[in-house]
């Protein structure tokens, strides 16, 4: 009885997680750029009681005999990097990405973080100057191809941004030359290496001697031609609703299963020693 009770408490305990996971995925259905979160489940480690006698001998038989217990489950998360659906919303500093390996640069507490939002903004560089510069929906400001912040100059008209994510800001001023810089963008050559970092942004894993070069690209130079965004658009998350309900009525199952066994394991553990 011991020995169920401590199985299904060792699964319960993963299905809660699929549950936050799965709650978590349905929350952010209508993030821009969300990537989604799946679940797996892997047997924990088998116990081996031998039982039965040794007659292979006798038999002929292969198999072992005995029996194989095992103790729960055990959840894997994994993130799902396809491609969600491209919205239009017609605003000229909306950018989405038409590549699922692709990300933009963005600095989060002085470090190079990763974003799939394309939903920008132009703040007050707050500086003493009229210069103002891009970041993104949270306040993080977008870097360009050489991990700088951007910052844009003087009274803007217009703001162009072409597929290879060249940034054309045009000056209300006469005469004044328009301002162009290239948004950051790499390549994740590596998706398993990256993390959910919370609010939408991603970082990369301990890499330990594996080089930074094995797991993304920067798409600079001539390697902006890979670069596909569209501008005006954005990407929707890549949450499908029908599968995560489908997913959380299984979860919820499964979760009362458990509960159930060890309610029952109580109860005969009570017969036990109601016994004389």
């Amino acid at each position: 009885m011991l020995r169920s009770m401590i199985t299904a408490t060792n699964t319960m305990n993963q299905l809660q997680q699929q549950l936050d996971a799965i709650g978590h995925n349905l929350a952010n259905i209508d993030t821009n750029g969300y990537k989604k979160t799946s679940t797996t489940f892997h047997e924990l480690m088998r116990q081996e009681l031998n039982n039965q006698p040794d007659l292979q001998k006798e038999t002929g038989r292969l198999t072992d005999y005995g029996l194989r217990l095992g103790v729960g489950a055990r959840l894997d998360k994994q993130l799902v990097f396809h491609q969600g659906a491209i919205k239009t919303t017609g605003r000229e500093l909306d950018v989405a990405l038409l590549h699922k390996d692709q990300f933009l640069q963005v600095e989060v507490d002085g470090e190079v973080r990763y974003t799939r939002d394309g939903a920008l903004y132009l703040s007050p560089a707050n500086d003493g100057t009229n210069r103002l510069m891009l970041v993104t929906k949270d306040g993080y400001r977008v870097l360009d191809e050489n991990q700088n912040p951007i910052y844009l100059d003087g009274d803007i008209r217009e703001i162009v941004i072409s597929a290879n994510g060249t940034l054309t800001a045009a000056s209300r001023n006469e005469g004044e030359l328009p301002q162009t810089v290239n948004l950051g963008v790499v390549r994740v050559d590596r998706p398993s290496m990256m993390i959910s970092l919370g609010n939408n942004i991603y970082g990369l894993q301990q890499l330990g001697n594996v080089p930074i070069t094995d797991v993304l690209t920067n798409l600079e130079g001539d390697l902006r031609t890979e670069i596909g965004m569209r501008q005006g658009a954005l990407e929707s998350s890549n949450v499908d609703l029908t599968q995560e309900i489908t997913d959380l009525m299984i979860a919820q199952r499964s979760y009362q299963l458990n509960a159930r066994s060890i309610t029952i394991g109580d109860q005969m553990l009570g017969l036990i020693n109601t016994v004389r």
